[in-house]
């Protein structure tokens, strides 16, 4: 692997990541979005998730916290942001170190 990046979303949001050399994979759905991911773990180190479709496939994603690649973050897309992105970005921190370094919250 030598640091291929993927990002896997809904609708047209998703095309502008072509021009920063980023693979897209448009899905419609949770179940397509889950059979996507499965084929491109292996292939791909970082890999870029819309809310919509990050959130209700929460469970599945926790299989990728156990390994060090591939990288699946959650990010907003064109519907706007819904804060689960940054929720899970907090969780992941504070899981790794043990302490909120983000957001300082008590």
């Amino acid at each position: 692997m030598t640091g291929k990046t993927a990002i896997v979303g809904s609708g047209d949001g998703i095309t502008v990541f072509k021009a920063a050399g980023v693979a897209t994979f448009p899905v419609e759905d949770e179940k397509r979005a889950r059979e996507i991911l499965r084929k491109i773990a292996k292939e791909y180190q970082v890999i870029f998730l819309t809310e919509e479709l990050a959130r209700p496939l929460a469970e599945f994603l926790k299989r990728f916290d156990e390994e060090p690649y591939p990288v699946v973050l959650s990010i907003p897309s064109g519907e706007g942001e819904s804060g689960y992105g940054m929720e899970a970005l907090k969780n992941a921190m504070e899981r790794a170190l043990g302490v909120d370094i983000l957001f300082h919250n008590d």
